[in-house]
């Protein structure tokens, strides 16, 4: 892996918020953007065994769990088990504000929100992120710097 760069799952409401993970992985892709987020994510909805066998290897191989929040991810069932697959395999888990100006829910048990700017980006994304992140278990439903 180049130096800088981490592994990141994106977790997202597959029927409802691609438009959303699509955002989020296009920014990625940007000039500008001094890291890359590695798409792990299935791309559709795959037979409940394929799926679950994929997301826990993709899990497992990332260094970050992302989910980008819609109005619905905090009862899209896919995301709760890829939530809980990342706090069993002691993966960081994180909840990223894409569009402020919708109506969401935290997804219990998936840690800090962030809105989705730079400097959150920079904190979330760094190498040395880790140790902070891994203690961020709990959920804040206010919208502060980190939200």
């Amino acid at each position: 892996m180049s130096q800088g760069k981490k592994r990141v799952f994106v977790s997202f409401d597959i029927d409802n918020d691609k438009a959303i993970k699509d955002f989020v992985m296009g920014q990625s892709r940007l000039p500008d953007f001094r890291y890359e987020v590695i798409d792990h994510s299935e791309k559709q909805a795959a037979p409940i065994k394929t799926w679950e066998r994929k997301a826990r290897q993709a899990i497992k191989g990332s260094e970050l769990v992302m989910v980008a929040l819609g109005p619905d991810t905090h009862r899209a069932p896919e995301v709760l088990k890829e939530v809980r697959i990342a706090r069993r395999q002691a993966v960081p888990v994180v909840q990223i504000i894409v569009q402020p100006d919708e109506k969401y829910r935290p997804v219990p048990g998936a840690g800090r929100l962030y809105r989705w700017d730079s400097e959150n980006l920079r904190e979330l994304l760094t190498e040395n992120s880790g140790e902070a992140l891994t203690h961020g278990h709990e959920t804040d439903n206010k919208a502060s710097k980190r939200v």
